[in-house]
């Protein structure tokens, strides 16, 4: 009895010894994220990176702004199609406002280690297409920032910076100043019925500026879209205690359209944008063809201002039930000599690079493009980029006064002796 207790012991720690050495060598095997070449923007380093989401909490559609010392909190959450478990760090990077490094020590602007771990993660259920969901919320215990400013978040695989998965711009803000506004019409009579004009006044309450000609900036956003904003390095005149930006041509901005929307909230019932669904080791969706209406009277339609959602009709959990689909995007009846026409949107920070950009068929007269999407609602546009790199954001949809736009102003400060640029004042403005 004793012999055959010692030879199942044997066998067993025999077996267990393999498993573990299979284990191993399988984790071995996995390849880890390639190096990579930083860049100070919001980028998706590998094309396995999807669905990043980076916001305030519990404001999906917000600009990623906190206060400095508050308790707000940015939520990160995104999706590796790689469908295994990573191990990703995360650190911050204090940034000017133009987005170069501030040449400061993470020791003057991070309070805590400048390096933290996400934890938690989740495999997907029953989904066609794999992938495991990261989520992970800042200012964490660990990583604090203690300047106001532009910060790059990084995220990277192993604690080895230069596996670089993705990197997402954020600001933190020190409420030292004020800002009051005014949307009119523009004052150029030709743009009275195409163009929205801002007209701010920046109140620097008790701080002393030496030079604001010199030491404050102003940056206007339409939609948060890096495409669609416009830097004030001067105001038009000073009263009292304020900045006034109200010159004729300044912050004057084409108003757009109305952003187009697909509802992929359900894969059993097509919604009214969708042409057709058809499901086999993938799920492909085409949706109806889009028309210019680019000269188009004005008609009110809602949307989110080219924001997205992570929703799903069919299944309880939207962020690890939702698979992925395949959509393709169809413009009709434009037609460019040159350059090149994009799918854009807040789902890709409007970027334009080879994922969303389209293809013209000669024959039928059309534009198609064909992008991977969680199941969601989105807001898209397409965008008009000529040869030589100017972008057309109304190309296919006009320019309107009447457009329901968000515009977001931000107001940095550079001291006297000093090499960084301080937030010290944010609004959102909506028409």
């Amino acid at each position: 009895m004793t012999k055959k207790v010692i030879v199942l012991l044997v066998f067993s720690l025999l077996s267990s010894g393999l498993m573990a050495q299979k284990q191993k060598k399988k984790r071995a095997s996995r390849e880890r994220s390639p190096q990579q070449e930083l860049i100070y923007d919001n980028v998706n380093y590998l094309a396995d990176i999807k669905t990043v989401q980076w916001h305030p909490r519990e404001m999906e559609n917000a600009m990623p702004v906190i206060e400095l010392h508050s308790d707000r909190r940015l939520i990160l959450a995104f999706d590796d199609l790689r469908g295994d478990v990573r191990n990703y760090y995360f650190s911050i990077e204090h940034c000017d406002a133009d987005w170069k490094p501030s040449r400061l020590s993470p020791l003057e602007y991070v309070d805590g280690f400048n390096e933290d771990r996400i934890t938690a993660y989740q495999s997907s259920v029953n989904t066609l297409q794999p992938y495991t969901h990261y989520r992970t919320e800042f200012p964490s215990p660990h990583v604090r920032p203690k300047l106001a400013g532009n910060y790059l978040l990084k995220v990277y695989e192993d604690a080895d910076k230069s596996r670089l998965v993705l990197t997402r711009k954020f600001y933190v803000l020190a409420p030292l100043m004020t800002i009051s506004q005014q949307l009119v019409p523009s004052m150029d009579v030709a743009k009275r019925r195409t163009n929205q004009k801002l007209n701010l006044n920046v109140n620097t309450g008790g701080i002393t500026v030496n030079n604001p000609y010199q030491d404050i900036k102003v940056l206007v956003m339409q939609n948060q879209r890096p495409d669609v904003q416009q830097w004030l390095s001067a105001p038009a005149f000073i009263r009292n205690n304020e900045l006034v930006y109200n010159e004729n041509h300044t912050l004057d901005f084409g108003g757009g359209n109305e952003f187009r929307y697909i509802d992929l909230r359900s894969l059993r019932l097509a919604s009214e944008r969708i042409a057709g669904i058809a499901m086999d080791s993938t799920v492909r969706v085409k949706l109806l063809p889009d028309e210019s209406y680019h000269t188009a009277s004005y008609a009110s339609t809602f949307d989110e201002n080219g924001a997205y959602f992570i929703r799903n009709l069919d299944k309880p959990d939207a962020e690890t039930e939702s698979d992925y689909i395949w959509v393709t995007f169809t413009l009709e009846n434009t037609s460019v000599e040159d350059g090149s026409v994009y799918v854009v949107g807040g789902f890709n920070n409007y970027t334009r690079n080879d994922a969303n950009k389209m293809v013209y068929d000669h024959m039928q007269k059309k534009w198609q493009a064909s992008i991977l999407l969680k199941q969601g609602l989105y807001d898209y546009e397409y965008v008009y980029e000529d040869p030589s790199g100017k972008i057309d954001a109304a190309f296919s949809s006009g320019n309107h006064f009447e457009t329901n736009n968000t515009y977001q102003v931000l107001v940095y400060l550079r001291r006297p002796g000093t090499t960084w640029d301080e937030l010290v004042a944010f609004t959102a403005i909506s028409n």
